[in-house]
């Protein structure tokens, strides 16, 4: 890593130089301030409170919003509790919104997608992972899994819908962040294929074996002699070792299932308000008379534990759909008795029956509802996120012995909940083990573990300010690679005093770079120890440091990129993470780099964009790199490529590259841009020609612009979207995007 701007940085800030004499300042309206709902906090498990979430319904189905305190009736362990908190919850009803996709009144081509804006806390309404267990999903199930999945996020996926699509065969790196970025989600659901390496087979279940269970038919005695061999091979247990070694892979995996979503859950606690988890699965057996699966059943409690103390509730989805559970074309039955037949018949529908239960058992004790059964798996999806309507907030005060250290503390307090209502049925959690939520949290000591823990949540950190700007770009020399941008809030650091004025300060930093697969490609872990005074030591506790990573990307697709400070004397840590597509520059299809952003004072950039289109029609484009370090001097340090926030009345400066245009006869490129604020268009360009007039290499054509930022625009996050048109390209690939956010600050 290197400390302040880069010379990579600065090519590409020399973009802008040829299209500031050129491009038209542009000023969009102001946007009406949206007031925000504030969010509840849900479980609450402490010595003076436990409190707890209820759904209630009619025999409809329809929740009921209207129930009195004195109408519900809430036990632990077999004990009536007086209820000291009572409140109805309503999340709204999410069939009101409109789809995340709106279209620009000016921009309606299909292909072109529209930006994804930032969700802020307070901006969520459901916050939804839906975890596909591939570790159990067959080859069949995962064809029509990846189906109801893309149905959700086309159709389904609402603004202020916060999601995540994760895979429990994948890594802690395999594009698990919650987000309302369909790129993001479309490249998650792109990974969901089968796992060669779960349990699923081809088929739900696997075919009737009739030869190889003829050929394991005990020999029938042939005389006296061998009446006491043949008693023995009677009293032989009829689960051979190839049984037991499949049962105990069978946990294994069921095991790595419940370890994948409890480590979703534990990242999802830091999220305010009721989350939800769709466990897509084939499901798992709890009870089997004939092995001992303890450690599963245990796994299973504490998993239940983590949902509630989290406010998750957990739904399941069997993925296999409605099963005939008859013969099909795959069995093999002609060598097979009666008997033998029906046996093995009854062996598929327990094996079904046993998974469900499973699946059943971890829905209903979160709160959840297990689907099955239907082979309508995008209905089942929406079922979930209607369930998500509102819910009952019921608090009591718990006895002394719920906590206490000597007797209960480990031990596992049912609860139970009783509508006094005729006609009425609910869901709740079913109980918590008897250890408050503070000495329930886990204890980071280390600084491996810090970093670590900050890293690998789906969530960012905020002990220290730290912003991530990643951009994609390409070189004919070192090909794709990936330039990342950290911007340090210096303020959030501690500084030790020196001798003469010096100010010293150290921290840690691990920055990580995930493959959609979930491997690591990329890593840089180490402790920085910084030494300051005078104006410099003043000027970087107002703007920050920025911190530069490149990575080269050897195979085009989707990344995650994850860094995370810590600061040594008080051990705060702040973490960010960005997802960036590469694309596959050698398909030869138009392709825009990532967008640099900066922002000038009005006055300045305009004797900015005199000077440098004076001295390129003296010199030539020769000099591009020099006017661009020249721009460097006078770009305000919070309107920066690496921070983004403008104040009213400023111009924003944007560069970026295009590759791949089609050149013969001669190139036709045009440009436009948009502006969106929460997701929806407030400004759009004009589609204007692309110059080449300067231009050195016309598979790399650099493109940028000027936007005068109103003085009467809403403070608040936008997104700068850019739209490149070849029109000597084929239809399909005749467009494309790239866009970029920023803060707008009073």
């Amino acid at each position: 890593m290197k400390r302040n701007s880069s010379p990579a940085l600065i090519l590409l800030l020399s973009l802008v130089v040829n299209t500031l004499g050129q491009s038209p300042t542009q000023t969009p309206a102001a946007t009406p301030q949206q007031d925000k709902p504030d969010q509840d906090e849900v479980v609450r498990i402490t010595t003076n409170l436990v409190q707890v979430d209820v759904t209630v319904m009619d025999k409809n189905g329809r929740q009921v919003t209207d129930l009195r305190p004195e109408e519900i009736e809430i036990l632990e362990d077999g004990r009536p509790q007086k209820i000291t908190n009572f409140s109805y919850v309503s999340l709204g009803n999410a069939e009101d919104s409109q789809p995340l996709a709106a279209k620009s009144p000016a921009a309606t081509d299909k292909t072109t997608p529209v930006p994804p804006s930032r969700l802020r806390p307070e901006d969520v309404r459901r916050t939804v992972a839906l975890v596909v267990d591939d570790l159990s999903l067959s080859f069949e199930s995962t064809h029509f899994m990846r189906q109801a999945l893309r149905k959700f996020v086309d159709q389904q996926m609402q603004p202020g819908d916060l999601v995540a699509i994760i895979r429990t065969g994948g890594g802690i790196g395999a594009l698990q962040e919650f987000t309302s970025d369909k790129r993001q989600l479309y490249a998650a659901i792109e990974r969901v294929k089968f796992n060669l390496q779960g349990r699923g087979g081809v088929g739900a279940f696997a075919p009737i074996e009739g030869d190889q269970i003829a050929a394991a038919r005990p020999e029938s005695p042939v005389g006296v002699d061998n009446r006491e061999e043949e008693d023995e091979r009677r009293t032989v247990d009829a689960r051979s070792a190839a049984d037991e070694l499949n049962d105990f892979r069978e946990d294994i995996f069921s095991i790595g299932t419940l370890g994948a979503v409890n480590y979703i859950v534990r990242g999802m606690k830091e999220l305010p308000g009721r989350k939800s988890i769709l466990l897509l699965s084939e499901g798992f057996s709890l009870s089997d008379p004939e092995r001992d699966n303890s450690r599963f059943l245990e796994a299973l409690r504490r998993l239940i534990d983590q949902a509630n103390r989290a406010s998750v509730v957990i739904y399941t989805l069997d993925a296999r759909g409605l099963q005939t559970l008859g013969l099909t074309a795959a069995d093999n039955v002609a060598a097979l008795t009666p008997d033998e037949l029906e046996t093995s018949l009854s062996d598929r529908r327990s094996k079904l029956f046993d998974t469900q239960s499973g699946l059943n058992y971890l829905a209903q004790q979160t709160g959840g509802f297990a689907i099955r059964n239907t082979n309508d798996l995008s209905g089942g999806i929406k079922r979930v996120l209607d369930d998500q309507k509102g819910y009952y907030l019921i608090g009591y005060r718990p006895d002394e012995s719920t906590f206490d250290e000597k007797g209960a503390r480990r031990r596992f307090h049912k609860l139970k909940v009783n509508i006094k209502r005729p006609g009425l049925s609910h869901r709740t959690r079913t109980g918590f083990y008897g250890v408050t939520d503070e000495d329930a949290a886990p204890v980071r000591r280390t600084r491996s573990e810090q970093l670590a823990g900050a890293i690998t949540s789906p969530f960012n950190s905020s002990g220290v300010g730290v912003r991530l700007t990643s951009l994609f770009a390409n070189d004919p020399k070192v090909g794709s690679f990936v330039r990342s941008i950290m911007h340090i809030n210096v303020s959030d650091l501690t500084f030790t005093e020196e001798a003469d004025g010096w100010h010293k300060t150290i921290f840690d930093v691990l920055a990580l770079t995930f493959g959609d697969n979930g491997v690591v490609i990329d890593e840089s872990n180490r402790t920085q120890t910084i030494r300051m005074r005078g104006e410099t030591y003043k000027r970087a506790l107002q703007n920050g440091l920025v911190y530069q990573m490149a990575v080269p990307v050897k195979k085009p697709g989707a990344y995650q990129l994850r860094a995370a400070l810590r600061d040594v004397v008080t051990e705060r840590v702040g973490s960010a993470s960005q997802f960036i597509e590469v694309p596959d520059i050698g398909k030869n299809r138009l392709t825009v780099s990532g967008i640099v952003i900066q922002g000038f004072d009005t006055a300045a950039a305009r004797n900015a964009a005199t000077q440098s289109t004076q001295a390129e029609a003296a010199a030539g484009p020769t000099n591009a790199a020099r006017d661009a370090q020249d721009l460097t001097d006078i770009v305000d340090p919070q309107a920066s490529p690496a921070l983004r926030r403008f104040r009213h009345g400023m111009v924003l400066q944007y560069a970026y590259v295009i590759y791949n245009a089609k050149l013969a006869p001669a190139p036709q490129l045009t440009t436009q841009m948009r502006l969106f604020r929460d997701g929806k268009p407030i400004f759009t360009g004009k589609v204007m020609p692309l110059s080449l007039a300067g231009q050195k290499d016309l598979k790399r054509i650099n493109g940028g612009g000027l936007l005068q930022l109103g003085t009467d625009m809403t403070p608040g996050e936008y997104v700068l979207q850019v739209i490149v048109t070849d029109a000597l390209a084929k239809e399909k690939y005749r467009t494309a995007t790239q866009w970029m956010d920023f803060e707008i600050v009073k």
